[in-house]
């Protein structure tokens, strides 16, 4: 099958870029002593977290529950859930799930703690447990070291649970397109860390595992960082928001649309805001990207010479987000070049529970 045939919109994705954009990862991560924790919510595809496992990825994050259970399912044997899981209703599937993968997850609260306990001493196995810290995000988290000290000494000492470290991730940089501020604020961050973890190992706890990080500040992490987990998801897809940071990863998904109508000044596509993630700024086209774009449900319109197009012409447009962009489709077309490859199912889609 060709690219030409797919009907669209869909999504694609450049295998030969992919790759690139992995080699490029593992070549930053060479001589780090962090380990790659992909994360999964940037695709929510099964198939292409084995790729990354077989890459050498020491697991995959996911953000829920139900993500985490489709992994498990496809047979990952390690998983991190970089979230709290308080829900009565949900702790039981936690419970099980433990039992199927070895499972992380985040807590920032005695009670929530307590409550995972009293769900893994049902079904026997253990859980792993991340204390998260708020390193300025200001959304979940403990805000002090001395915080985090009570709470991980009664997370070690719950039969059913097993302190693993600090999970501390500076989401509110990821963005962040002043590269002064982001190099600053990521050095100030890296020092609280390490203060934090010398801190709680003065004080008789083991840190295993410090995890955070994101494609848009793996840059700015130094070589003897103290994170040893990366969850960073995007850099195998990249996108509008990423590309303005001038990161080395290269645009390897692309919504495919098909030209519908031509004007003077102007052709509209077949995809819109029901086809591409605009949470963070909206799409590009490409061969245009100075181009206008005027987005509704089903279309995007382009202002350009409508004398160099024809209805059926295909055009690819960068997602302005490429997480939410996935979250939007059913499957993504594997392609090198003008030959689709193979077609993967995005088996996550819509589970955000």
């Amino acid at each position: 099958m060709k690219v030409s045939q797919i009907e669209t919109p869909a999504l694609i994705l450049e295998k030969r870029v992919l790759e690139e954009n992995m080699a490029r990862m593992d070549a930053l991560l060479a001589d780090s002593p962090m380990r790659l924790y992909p994360h999964y919510k940037s695709h929510k595809c099964p198939r292409i977290a084995r790729l990354q496992l077989q890459r050498g990825a020491a697991g995959i994050t996911c953000a829920k529950l139900s993500e985490a259970e489709d992994l498990a399912d496809a047979g990952v044997p390690t998983i991190v859930i970089a979230n709290q899981v308080v829900q009565p209703e949900k702790l039981g599937r936690l419970a099980i799930l433990a039992g199927k993968c070895r499972l992380t997850v985040c807590a920032d609260s005695d009670e929530n703690i307590l409550a995972l306990e009293r769900a893994m001493a049902v079904s026997g196995g253990t859980l792993h447990v991340l204390v998260e810290y708020d390193v300025g995000m200001r959304r979940c988290g403990a805000e002090t070291r001395e915080e985090v000290l009570p709470l991980a000494k009664l997370i070690e000492a719950q039969p059913h649970l097993r302190f693993e470290g600090i999970q501390a991730y500076a989401g509110h940089l990821a963005h962040e397109r002043n590269l002064e501020l982001r190099e600053r604020e990521m050095r100030r961050i890296e020092e609280d860390v390490r203060n934090l973890k010398r801190f709680l190992e003065d004080n008789g706890m083991q840190v295993r595992e410090v995890a955070g990080g994101s494609t848009g500040t793996v840059m700015q992490k130094p070589r003897d960082t103290a994170y040893t987990q990366l969850q960073a998801g995007s850099y195998l897809f990249m996108d509008c928001a990423y590309g303005a940071l001038n990161l080395p990863f290269q645009n390897a998904l692309f919504l495919l649309t098909t030209v519908i109508s031509v004007r003077a000044d102007r052709i509209t596509v077949d995809g819109g805001v029901k086809s591409i993630g605009m949470d963070q700024g909206g799409p590009r086209a490409v061969g245009m990207e100075d181009a206008r774009l005027l987005m509704s449900e089903e279309h995007a319109t382009v202002s350009t010479d409508g004398s160099r197009w024809k209805l059926n012409d295909k055009i690819r447009l960068i997602p302005g987000h490429c997480c939410t962009t996935f979250n939007l489709m059913d499957k993504i077309y594997f392609v090198d070049g003008a030959d689709v490859l193979d077609v993967w199912p995005v088996v996550s889609r819509g589970k955000s529970q």
